[in-house]
């Protein structure tokens, strides 16, 4: 396993850390304490997203496969039993906790899984996140149960409809409701899904500018279909002119390779509904 140190600690996110109530302060006698050796790899999983980690020394190093999750080893062996290699912080999108990295000698006595417990979480607000992943999946699933408000926004290819069902705002982002009707025989396995700002009317004499846009968030994962599918997906406010559009596009994996796509107008983005009482409440 190749693993890379993480990558230092932003500024901005300093501040914040060491902005934090003075109770919250302790030794590293008083934190979690885990145990690991080289010859096991020690994966912490956190409760939603890790948007930062910091390990204190470079006797320990580690990755962030996915997510949620990092992996941590020391770089060699030479210690003594009980040494302290490190201090790991490690950031979510609400909160933070800390462990202390006790060396053993023990194979039997190193941390291999590690789940990040309530009580050893810190409530912190991260000011890089506007809305918690859980907020957005939360919302992004009461669109997806709700009925289709929009009803003339859609295109026809290959014998496939996708249209737009709804469009949501909050805060700094925008929720995309859109499905698609197969009325083919052919299953429809997804390749990739784009989403991006494209010229509403290309000219052969220019070259037509597309800028790609990276969803903050996709609701369902699935990635094949025969009949319907239908996905919300959550985009940063972006403006744009009346020249350009939003387009998502759909293409699917070889050989038949079909492409299906959806140009939105900024003047439906402008219309943009609120989030109401209706839309949120609990089931």
């Amino acid at each position: 396993m190749n693993m890379k140190t993480f990558k230092k600690i932003g500024t901005s996110l300093i501040c914040a850390l060491f902005a934090m109530p003075l109770m919250a302060q302790q030794t590293y006698e008083e934190m979690e304490q885990l145990t690991v050796n080289e010859q096991v790899t020690t994966v912490i999983t956190a409760s939603e997203p890790i948007r930062f980690v910091d390990i204190s020394t470079d006797m320990v190093v580690g990755d962030q496969p996915i997510n949620n999750t990092i992996r941590l080893k020391p770089k060699e062996g030479a210690h003594a039993d009980g040494e302290v290699l490190a201090i790991v912080t490690i950031v979510t999108e609400r909160y933070r906790t800390q462990y202390a990295l006790l060396y053993t000698t023990r194979l039997q006595e190193a941390v291999t899984d590690k789940q990040i417990q309530p009580e050893e979480r810190i409530a912190y607000n991260n000011p890089s996140v506007s809305m918690s992943t859980e907020d957005m999946a939360k919302y992004a699933r009461s669109i997806w149960n709700s009925t289709a408000r929009i009803r003339n926004v859609s295109t026809k290819q290959h014998r496939m409809m996708i249209r737009l069902n709804n469009i949501y705002s909050v805060g700094e982002y925008f929720f995309l409701d859109f499905s698609v009707e197969n009325k083919t025989n052919i299953r429809f396995d997804i390749d990739e899904m784009r989403f991006k700002l494209a010229d509403k009317k290309q000219s052969k004499a220019t070259n037509s500018q597309i800028i790609e846009l990276t969803p903050a968030f996709v609701l369902e994962q699935s990635k094949t279909f025969k009949y319907g599918y239908r996905n919300v997906v959550v985009l940063k406010k972006m403006t744009f002119p009346n020249d350009k559009v939003l387009s998502i596009e759909i293409s699917e994996k070889q050989i038949s390779g079909r492409t299906i796509m959806l140009n939105i107008d900024y003047e439906d983005v402008l219309y943009a509904d609120s989030f109401n009482a209706i839309l949120l409440k609990e089931d």
